[in-house]
């Protein structure tokens, strides 16, 4: 399926910097919009647009619609998602075919500190958003889920059709959250919804709150890192180039009586590597590229974390996805960007 305008919500964060470039480079024209919010470091979020070709000055501007100096075809807009009168007029200015929402407040931890920013972003805006695609006649939604629906289940690897009613932080009920408000939109309003559950995305631009960044920043100067559950926790790690290719399947392949899991015109994958590795294990690798040992803070389990994930992507896999990049390859390239960068 071809689309003429996408929209990509979040297009200052880690995957929807990824994911703009991507889709620019195979010819679509692209409106990211973000609000840009402190929860970690602006300068990152600026950096990444201007990797994109999209001034600081420019993206600091709320009412002026910015035009990318290396593509032609990509505007940026500084917006919040839950802004119930500028999110509709974009809609109707611009004439979306589909929408990548991407933009939320992530974080598990920060979930505990400011419980209202994800009820603003994650609760108010998403809806925000439903209402704008199903007022304007949106081809397909694809949006971010999260891995982190799964809570404690036993069962590995996790399946989509596994239960998911027992969310171990608040993040992660929004998340679930999402899920049902997409799937009543699906079958009230025929708005074809793809969630993706993504799985522990890594590598460059990434997150500094998340543990390749603050492991990497660690080491280099040598403060301790923090290793909780005393080391004994699994992730399934996924590189940002698989999590991307994995969207735009996904894009292409909107639910239909013959697609993947069709619910009332709505799916569900998980989008991992499907390989969880242990964490010391990446540690290991980490030291190696980075060639310091680490400091090692042994902690207990954090309130609100799990002690492993892991991805069945078969429902994904069927539709052509496949995670391609080994986690030593993919910590290398992390690795080199990180010497390059100031982040």
């Amino acid at each position: 399926m071809k689309y003429n305008k996408i929209l990509v919500t979040g297009a200052a964060g880690f995957i929807g910097h990824a994911l703009c470039k991507k889709l620019l480079e195979q010819g679509y024209a692209v409106y990211g919009l973000d609000n840009i919010n402190d929860y970690y470091t602006v300068d990152l979020k600026y950096a990444r647009l201007a990797d994109i070709g999209i001034s600081r000055g420019d993206a600091e501007e709320w009412d002026l619609p910015a035009t990318s100096s290396f593509y032609d075809n990509f505007h940026f807009v500084r917006m919040n998602v839950e802004d119930r009168d500028k999110l509709p007029a974009l809609f109707k200015e611009v004439n979306f075919d589909a929408v990548i929402h991407l933009a939320a407040q992530a974080g598990v931890r920060y979930s505990l500190e400011n419980p209202m920013a994800y009820v603003d972003s994650n609760l108010v805006g998403f809806v925000n958003v439903l209402e704008c695609c199903r007022h304007n006649s949106i081809q397909h939604l694809v949006y971010a889920s999260s891995s982190s629906v799964y809570g404690e289940n036993e069962k590995v690897p996790f399946a989509e059709e596994d239960r998911v009613d027992y969310p171990v932080s608040l993040y992660a009920a929004t998340k679930k959250a999402n899920e049902l408000m997409a799937h009543t939109y699906s079958h009230l309003y025929q708005l074809p919804t793809s969630g993706l559950r993504f799985f522990t995305v890594y590598g460059p631009w990434g997150r500094p709150d998340m543990a390749p960044m603050l492991f990497a920043s660690a080491i280099t100067e040598g403060r301790p890192i923090k290793v909780f559950n005393n080391g004994e926790m699994r992730r399934d790690f996924t590189y940002i180039d698989d999590i991307v290719n994995g969207i735009i399947i996904t894009l292409n392949n909107p639910p239909t009586a013959k697609g993947q899991r069709p619910i009332a015109n709505s799916q569900l994958f998980n989008i991992g590597n499907g390989s969880p590795v242990h964490l010391m294990e990446f540690i290991e690798v980490m030291e190696r590229e980075l060639g310091q040992k680490a400091k090692k803070n042994m902690m207990e389990m954090q309130l609100g974390d799990v002690p492993r994930t892991w991805a069945d992507t078969s429902q994904l896999n069927a539709l052509g996805y496949e995670s391609t990049t080994d986690m030593r390859d993919g910590v290398r390239k992390f690795v080199k960007w990180y010497r390059s960068s100031k982040y």
